[in-house]
């Protein structure tokens, strides 16, 4: 079992990363948005999960414990495989994924490719009382050197932004959305977020309309 890795990153992209052991380069699948967008030549230390199949052995690195630690959990939940664990952990840190799962909320789950509703709440079902909201929350705080690269708040206004683009705004209006509601005092809250900047695109499309149709 490979339970960490550290060495220089020899390449990087979406959701993996090279890293060099002993002369070897060792591909490892991260969160995306987190790790692989680790610098070329930087140094980094993964925690790590071996997953072996018939077909090929893969190695899943994260840059926390806790992120490892839920990973754990979602690839024990019936019908969900490393893919879409590490699909759950791209879209949402392990304090919101313990805070969804404390609420029974599935709706979280169900905005990440590749979990349906029935997937979704059976993550929240069997996920029940095996994450501690606040433990993950107090670590997160106090291990700031192996903190992933986007925090909770920043994970969640990215998660904002591209189930606007779901809804049709382009990406550059959706971040912008995003940043102006968090500006103007939006909490860090999915819901919450998501109205703020859908009120503030709508308004915005309706001003323009007004405006051609003064012209």
């Amino acid at each position: 079992m490979i339970a960490s890795i550290r060495g220089p990153v020899l390449a990087a992209g979406a959701g993996w990363v090279v890293i060099e052991v002993g002369g070897l380069g060792m591909r490892v699948e991260v969160p995306s948005g987190r790790v692989g967008q680790a610098a070329v030549g930087e140094s980094v230390q993964l925690h790590t999960s071996l997953v072996v199949r018939e077909d090929s052995l893969t190695l899943f690195g994260f840059a926390t414990v806790q992120e490892l630690e839920v990973f754990g959990h979602l690839i024990a939940v019936s019908g969900v495989g490393p893919r879409s664990a590490l699909g759950v952990l791209s879209a949402l840190a392990p304090a919101q994924i313990a805070a969804a799962v404390a609420q029974e909320d599935e709706k979280p789950f169900r905005k990440v490719p590749g979990i349906g509703p029935k997937t979704a709440k059976l993550i929240t079902v069997s996920l029940a009382g095996k994450l501690s909201e606040l433990a993950f929350a107090e670590e997160a705080g106090a291990d700031g050197a192996g903190a992933p690269m986007l925090n909770a708040a920043d994970a969640t206004a990215e998660a904002v932004a591209e189930g606007l683009t779901g809804l049709g705004w382009n990406a550059a209006e959706a971040a912008g959305a995003v940043q102006d509601a968090r500006d103007a005092g939006a909490p860090d809250e999915h819901a919450a977020l998501l109205r703020a900047a859908l009120a503030l695109l709508q308004a915005s499309r309706g001003g323009a309309r007004s405006a051609r149709g003064v012209r």
